[in-house]
């Protein structure tokens, strides 16, 4: 698993994860999953660290990891890193994924970075909302959308991304679709 530099610029890799501190003492870290595939964090092998301040990410070895649910955190122990101070360094270290090793999706599954940028438009008249710049789980996902400028400060608004209120994710063309109840949009 060695990525291409040559071939990929960063925003083409993936964050699959956010480090957001040590767990105990024995060099295991807390990591805040930004994927809903849990053998990123729990299947031992090679992974991608991009660690504050570095220019290109890093090869670690994950050895073990576990889900917490109560906290939605997975608690994960890389090689080499034995002792608690060495787990707090890698804090707001970013766990990454290559192009290359993507996984594959179902229909009606979306990465999320293939979902940040896109423009939002109503479906009955295709006037345009915003652009997605976020997405938050909360349950249901939740697409944060800038709404276009009608002001000098940008407004923001959640919009549940389900089928219903969502009906079209067109990557290609670089736009979403929405139908949104009454009183969704201010």
């Amino acid at each position: 698993m060695k990525p291409d530099f040559d071939n990929h610029s960063f925003e083409d890799w993936l964050e699959a994860g956010r480090i957001v501190g040590a767990h105990g003492l024995k060099g295991e870290v807390r990591v805040y999953p930004n994927s809903d595939f849990p053998e990123r964090f729990i299947v031992p092998g090679e992974r991608w660290l991009l660690t504050p301040g570095a220019a290109v990410p890093q090869k670690v070895q994950l050895q073990q990891g576990r889900y917490l649910s109560g906290k939605g955190l997975y608690i994960v122990k890389f090689a080499q890193v034995d002792y608690r101070d060495q787990a707090e360094a890698l804090r707001d270290s970013r766990l990454l994924v290559s192009p290359d090793d993507r996984l594959p999706l179902e229909a009606g599954e979306f990465h999320v970075a293939d979902l940040i940028g896109l423009t939002v438009v109503l479906q009955s008249t295709g006037a345009t909302v915003g652009t997605v710049v976020d997405l938050y789980s909360a349950g249901n996902d939740l697409l944060l959308v800038e709404l276009a400028a009608q002001s000098d400060a940008p407004q923001t608004v959640l919009i549940p991304f389900v089928e219903a209120i969502v009906p079209t994710v067109d990557l290609a063309n670089g736009r979403v679709e929405i139908d949104p109840p009454a009183g969704l949009l201010p």
